[in-house]
């Protein structure tokens, strides 16, 4: 699962994002390294996913410089995604990951192992021959993990991965990114809930507008938030 950290540490310098005359990324500059999950919090429209979207490699940067692991140049093997809806193959559960697999090039030999593998990282092995598309909602969230981590990725972005889970499937969730992270795997991960946050975050980026507001450690920003947007945010108010 663990690959070299050839795109660590992952910088985006003064970047901005146009959509047209908009600025959907304002400047941001922010570094991702190694360790616990990096989560981003922020209300809609603040540009979460453009960064993630940017960090992976499928949004150029209108200006500024991103850099994995200090190159501008680096080949996205070794970054994941998965969208907040991600799509289910018409295949089994095991075929989805198989597929995953050979579009990234693994071994022949190994496929077969390192399906049952990722199966049973995420709980689908008892699930390998249904459907995809027959899963529950969480299972799916699951199975769409298990094909990004068949990248053998050292970064691995997820865009609001429990956004329309109930709370035991979000719970499920959650382990497998802290279990993913104990991997060596650096998770950056967006999400709108606030607990969540708390309960994952090694540190914390609150966008606003496009715009990086605040980046740091989950304790001390959920105890000592340093701008008056953090407190705003936390206290439920809007951010307009």
């Amino acid at each position: 699962m663990r690959g070299p950290m050839s795109d660590l540490p992952l910088s985006l310098v003064d970047v901005t994002i146009l959509a047209g005359e908009v600025a959907i990324l304002n400047e941001v500059s922010v570094t991702f390294t190694g360790g616990a999950p990096t989560v981003l919090i922020g209300p809609n429209g603040a540009g979460k996913t453009t960064l993630l979207r940017a960090a992976m490699g499928l949004v150029p940067a209108t200006r500024g410089r991103i850099a994995w692991g200090g190159r501008d140049d680096a080949p996205p093997d070794k970054r994941a995604i998965m969208f907040q809806r991600p799509v289910m193959l018409r295949r089994s559960v095991a075929d989805n990951i198989l597929y995953a697999l050979r579009a990234a090039n693994a071994p022949g030999e190994t496929l077969q192992d390192r399906t049952q593998d990722l199966l049973t990282l995420v709980g689908l092995q008892h699930l390998a021959r249904r459907p995809a598309r027959r899963l529950s909602g969480g299972e799916q969230q699951r199975l769409a993990l298990a094909r990004a981590l068949a990248r053998a990725p050292t970064v691995l972005f997820l865009d609001e991965p429990t956004a329309s889970l109930d709370p035991y499937a979000t719970k499920t969730i959650e382990d497998l990114v802290r279990a993913i992270a104990k991997l060596g795997v650096k998770v950056v991960m967006s999400t709108h809930d606030l607990g969540q946050a708390r309960r994952i975050g090694g540190d914390i980026v609150l966008m606003h507008r496009g715009r990086v507001v605040e980046h740091t450690p989950g304790a001390q920003f959920f105890d000592e938030p340093r701008t008056q947007e953090a407190r705003k945010f936390m206290a439920g108010e809007l951010l307009v």
